[in-house]
């Protein structure tokens, strides 16, 4: 048996949210491709939102302009993970 390798087409974007020219939330999206789907699919990672602006709708108007952009992509699915015991960000994607 011998495994072989293969590079694959991946594309990022950062998507930030600025306030007075300060960066106040982000998240990345990154495209992928495989084999199963001639369509990209969708990975959120790094979503991040400063302290002083939780609780004012700005995760959600980021990940929905997150969403959106997966749509233009035309990503098939999209796809977020967050660490296990983080109950807060769970309950904000189940939201979404």
């Amino acid at each position: 048996m011998k495994f072989k390798t293969k590079n694959t087409k991946a594309k990022g974007k950062k998507i930030t949210i600025i306030e007075n020219s300060a960066e106040i939330a982000r998240a990345f999206l990154y495209t992928l491709h495989n084999e199963l789907h001639k369509e990209p699919f969708g990975f959120i990672e790094d979503v991040l939102v400063d302290e002083n602006y939780r609780g004012r709708g700005v995760g959600t108007k980021l990940i929905t302009e997150v969403i959106e952009e997966a749509k233009r992509q035309g990503c098939y699915k999209l796809i977020a993970t967050s660490c296990y015991s983080n109950e807060k960000a769970h309950k904000f994607y189940d939201k979404l």
